[in-house]
């Protein structure tokens, strides 16, 4: 490829390449390239999200939630505006502000915006990271960043009511480098980082999460996480159910979960007494063994010294082919349900896994850099927010031939999608690749998403 210039500075043209600069390529010189910044996109897929946004009314809660504390009269841009540019930017992979200058002048980022973007561009990178550094990182504005996933949820269930509740909790590392705040030593993770803490429902909704220091246990702050929730389905007429892992097998949460009217299983470490209780299953049996694996289920009563009664506790004992210890698994429940049933119901649990995982690939929450925690804090809230938009498409708006779809092939198909911009006298047109996402199937997302939208109101016809 060569490089063909003039002499003396180019200057940039304000619609993207200057008239002065000309990229070729080699392999057929009639093919010339340019770089049309403001006039093309390669995120017309985001004004999908925006559309879902829109139906669900998502965005435009930041105006009567964060306070807005800046003093100036000459703000160019509102506080609806750069949220939205904060959380459709993660969404479609710009997990850092040091993209809001290009950003700023997409086409697509600037209709998303909205308002005063439209015309001229969207907020700069030290805009934005005066929005996400300084604004909301106030205590009074970052708590109500930390409840806005659960009040997104709501807006959903009021459109779409669930019959339960089943909440997943656990806990995931976010590596750190260089001198972070709250960054530290994890030894069951072998490296320096932050321990986040997420819970999910069983939409793959992120509910609620918490940024944590990394050397503290994985269930530490537990109940921080979970009572808000509770608080919010109180009056919600629910089944709720709840699975956790060993690391969240307490007397403590066993209580407040039966408090609370919870239904739960949550996973037992084995020990001497445990095993005892199951000795008949764990012994060998005397001659060659079958060549297929062999399951037995177990269902007792016991009672471990920090417990004030006794518990259900549900055995797995699993017989493998050429191994000559059983593989065995306990799980202490108040599920009546039998006990294969209820292994099958916390087997559901590793859904989870799968949840954080697409955080982290498709949104990349983990790329927590900034040197405060409590920026660090901000940052995951984003990345929340636009993973829990990304889950509403995927569960609300998309047609069954592509309902399988995870957050990161819907980012690399339906986001990325190009599309040149053509302005007329009262309209701008959009004109969109159809490559891995053809016409018929972006109108089909759209009946969908309006499908969303409330009733219109009779008194105001």
């Amino acid at each position: 490829m060569q490089y063909h210039h003039h002499n003396g500075p180019a200057r940039c043209h304000p619609a993207g390449d200057s008239r002065n600069l000309q990229l070729r390529v080699d392999f057929d010189r009639r093919l010339k390239l340019e770089f049309h910044g403001s006039k093309v996109t390669s995120d017309a897929g985001l004004l999908a999200y925006r559309e879902l946004d829109d139906a669900l009314g998502l965005t435009e809660m930041a105006e009567g939630v964060f306070h807005d504390s800046r003093t100036g009269k000459n703000g160019w841009h509102g506080i609806t505006g750069q949220f939205r540019q904060s959380v459709f930017g993660r969404l479609g992979g710009y997990d850092d502000v040091n993209d809001a200058d290009r950003l700023g002048r997409d086409p697509a980022m600037r209709w998303i915006v909205g308002g005063k973007a439209i015309e001229r561009q969207a907020a700069s990178t030290s805009q934005m990271g005066r929005f996400e550094t300084e604004l909301l990182a106030s205590d009074e504005n970052f708590a109500a960043l930390t409840d806005l996933s659960g009040v997104w949820i709501d807006r959903v269930h009021d459109r779409r009511p669930p019959k339960m509740i089943i909440l997943d909790i656990d806990s995931s590392v976010s590596p750190t480098h260089g001198e972070q705040e709250g960054a530290a030593y994890n030894g069951h993770f072998g490296c320096t980082c932050y321990h986040p803490l997420f819970l999910f429902n069983q939409f793959g909704d992120l509910e609620r999460c918490s940024l944590r220091p990394g050397n503290v246990h994985s269930a530490d702050g537990w109940r921080d996480l979970l009572e808000p929730f509770v608080e919010r389905y109180r009056e919600r007429n629910l089944r709720r159910y709840f699975r956790g892992d060993a690391a969240f097998a307490s007397p403590e949460m066993y209580e407040y979960l039966e408090a609370e009217g919870f239904l739960y299983a949550i996973r037992l470490s084995t020990n001497k007494v445990l095993q005892e209780s199951i000795g008949h299953l764990l012994t060998r049996l005397i001659g060659r063994p079958p060549n297929h694996m062999r399951r037995y289920y177990a269902s007792f009563s016991y009672q471990a010294g920090t417990w004030h009664r006794k518990r259900r506790v549900v055995a797995k004992v699993e017989w493998h082919p050429g191994e000559l210890v059983p593989r065995v698994g306990f799980i202490v429940t108040n599920l009546s349900r039998p006990a294969e049933r209820v292994v099958a119901f916390y087997n559901h649990r590793g859904t989870a896994e799968q949840y954080i995982k697409e955080g982290k690939n498709a949104i990349k929450w983990t790329r927590l850099s900034c040197r405060k925690f409590r920026n660090n804090e901000v940052r995951l809230q984003l990345h929340a927010l636009a993973y829990n938009m990304g889950n509403f498409m995927r569960t609300l708006a998309l047609p069954k031939e592509v309902e399988h779809w995870s957050l990161t092939t819907l980012r690399e198909k339906l986001v990325k999608i190009g599309a040149k911009v053509v302005s007329h006298g009262r309209y701008v047109t959009f004109q969109m690749a159809e490559v891995a996402v053809p016409r018929m199937l972006f109108a089909e997302i759209l009946r969908l998403i309006a499908l969303l939208r409330p009733p219109p109101d009779p008194s105001s016809a």
